[in-house]
């Protein structure tokens, strides 16, 4: 099929064009074409597979795989609700309702008109100022009825999404609490020329002695990745930014990329430094996408002021600039190697390791994939030298840690702290009345009780990525735990059977205990799925999916087991039921024609 035949040509070819025909660039194609015509029709992979020199079959694994991207049309509109837990506790489902009869358009459908569409999405990285939604993939924030009512009218109006009220997409930084990197004013260039005058291995030692850790989760120490992917064999070299925090109730990244964007590219040139790398790239999550134009804006300015491109600062060889890809909507993705993945323009699911990223990543050379924020705080290191960062923090924590704070709190928002703060002190300085429960590190980390709160933030102790969800006393912690099983079974992608069926059946069996058909079977299932999938899954998500609902069965028990049954075990299949049709077709109704309980 030639473009010309389908009169989709003259974009398509463009959009081509645009991005080198290159296979590797086709999770950012789909993206296009998904803006330009609300999805990805068949005729239109078939173009793209033969632009790209890939099978149909290539290209309907990547489309297929990210839950922003769609084979049916979406409507002019496109309008996605926050689910995270959060956001329920904020009223989502209240404003979602109300939209839905406003538009008069049901969950996942498009309105008769074609005009408007309306589902759910997981989390939209706003859990401070939610709830949250997703209007063609624009965040707007603060959402009320009468938000609500304001953007319904828009939408029947046709109003270009350019034409609608700025005030509807603010998005706010709360920044509550600053220290080291938040606080600090920073002069773009100054830490790039305090690492050349130091020069590559000097500064290297540096970022090792300050025994940085990275602020991703993994905790993984800065410096040696660094060397490792500098003295790794490889024709070419990468520095990936993972910007793709998916992780319910995690935000930080959000307000560095958004209010310091500068810090973090940066930090990406002083890896760049180190390890001799030429390309960065920030994978930039899906969610964030209002925030893309600024971050260019912000490039072409450190371009033009030679701490991009090429011969940085006037040293020779020292040539380095930094790509933005969108990511589509799946959490797994925040995975380095499911990342890398997506970046080459495939479906995001996780690479068997060895060998990592340092050794074999981007496109099969050395790679280094680092956070936001631990990009952020490379340039301090830059600036103020190895010993004075180790200074802050904990012996095996050193520095700061950005927290986002969200929940049952007064100011929810970004608080900075150095390692080794009391989760107490946390949750005081947030405004947290009567706190039940606090879940660190979101649906995959583990939930705390007011006994731990004398805990402390720290590798050693209470390790987080950074996200701090707060649980008032009134909260049931089931719908909590059946809010991330929901999550979890969303964003699984797929790949093994553990994780796969686990996370499907974990779903259930909240789903089944929810409608007061479950009884302790069902309770001991929970557990035993999670120890299957915490030792049989291929990566991260699997072994950490059941994590929390476990930690909830064995500290908030009250809240699963006044909604179980009282028999020992109840089917979710009901056989004789089943056979009422062969009954009435036989004409038969004894006893022996039905099947008879115990009792």
């Amino acid at each position: 099929m030639t473009t010309t035949e389908t009169g989709l040509g003259s974009f398509l070819e463009l959009t081509l064009k645009q991005h080198g025909s290159d296979p590797g660039r086709l999770v950012q194609i789909l993206l296009d074409v998904q803006a330009h015509y609300s999805h990805v029709a068949p005729q239109v992979i078939e173009i793209l597979a033969e632009g790209l020199g890939l099978t149909v079959g290539a290209v309907e694994s990547t489309l297929d795989f990210y839950s922003f991207l769609t084979r049916e049309p979406t409507g002019a509109y496109r309008i996605l609700c926050s689910d995270n837990i959060t956001d329920r506790m904020l009223g989502n489902q209240a404003i979602f309702d109300h939209m839905a009869r406003r538009l008069g358009v049901s969950r996942g459908k498009v309105s008769a008109d074609g005009l408007v569409s309306l589902d759910f999405t997981s989390c939209t990285g706003m859990c401070d100022q939610g709830p949250a939604i997703l209007v063609n993939g624009i965040a707007v924030t603060k959402m009320t009825l009468h938000r609500a009512d304001q953007i319904c009218d828009l939408v029947r109006s046709r109003v270009p999404l350019a034409h609608w009220p700025s005030d509807l997409f603010r998005v706010e930084h709360n920044i509550r609490r600053a220290d080291m990197l938040l606080a600090a004013d920073f002069n773009p260039g100054s830490a790039l020329r305090a690492a050349v005058e130091m020069g590559r291995d000097a500064y290297l030692a540096e970022v090792k002695r300050s025994n940085l850790r990275g602020r991703g989760g993994a905790g993984f120490t800065t410096g040696v990745k660094w060397e490792a992917a500098r003295n790794a064999r490889g024709d070419a070299r990468y520095i990936v930014c993972n910007a793709d925090e998916g992780e319910p109730g995690t935000f930080k990244d959000r307000v560095l990329l958004q209010f310091y964007a500068e810090r973090v590219f940066e930090g990406m040139a002083l890896a760049a430094f180190v390890v001799g790398a030429k390309l960065g790239l920030v994978y930039l999550r899906g969610e964030y996408l209002y925030m893309r134009a600024q971050l260019e804006e912000k490039l072409a300015e450190l371009r033009a002021a030679r701490l991009l491109g090429g011969t940085i600062l006037g040293v020779q060889g020292f040539d380095f600039d930094i790509e933005i890809h969108m990511g589509a909507g799946a959490y797994i993705c925040g995975e380095e190697t499911a990342l890398i993945e997506s970046l080459e323009g495939k479906a995001g699911r996780p690479r068997i390791r060895p060998p990592f990223p340092v050794s074999v990543g981007y496109r099969g050379q050395p790679t280094v994939v680092n956070n936001v924020e631990t990009l952020c705080k490379v340039t301090e290191i830059a600036l103020h030298g190895g010993a004075w960062y180790e200074g802050f923090g904990t012996k095996q924590s050193t520095g700061t840690k950005v927290l986002s704070v969200a929940g049952d709190v007064e100011r929810p928002g970004i608080y900075e702290y150095p390692f080794g703060v009391r989760i107490a002190q946390v949750l005081e300085d947030a405004g947290a009345k009567n706190p039940r429960a606090v879940q660190v590190s979101g649906a995959a980390g583990q939930c705390l009780t007011s006994r731990e709160f004398g805990r402390r933030i720290a590798f050693e102790d209470v390790p987080t990525a950074g996200s701090i969800m707060v649980f008032g006393g009134h909260r049931d912690m089931f719908e909590v735990a059946r809010n991330f099983a929901q999550f979890f079974q969303h964003e699984s992608c797929g790949f093994c059977t553990p994780c796969r069926v686990g996370t499907t059946i974990q779903a259930r069996i909240m789903a089944k205990i929810a409608a007061g058909h479950g009884t302790q079977y069902e309770m001991n299932e929970l557990q035993h799925l999670c120890q299957v999938m915490r030792t049989a899954s291929h990566c991260g998500l699997g072994l950490t999916a059941g994590t929390a609902i476990t930690d909830m069965i064995d500290r908030f028990r009250e809240d699963f087991e006044k909604r179980l049954a009282r028999r020992d075990f109840e089917p979710a299949f009901d056989l004789d039921a089943a056979l009422a049709r062969a009954r009435e077709i036989t004409g038969r109704d004894d006893a022996d024609s039905r099947l008879l309980s115990d009792a």
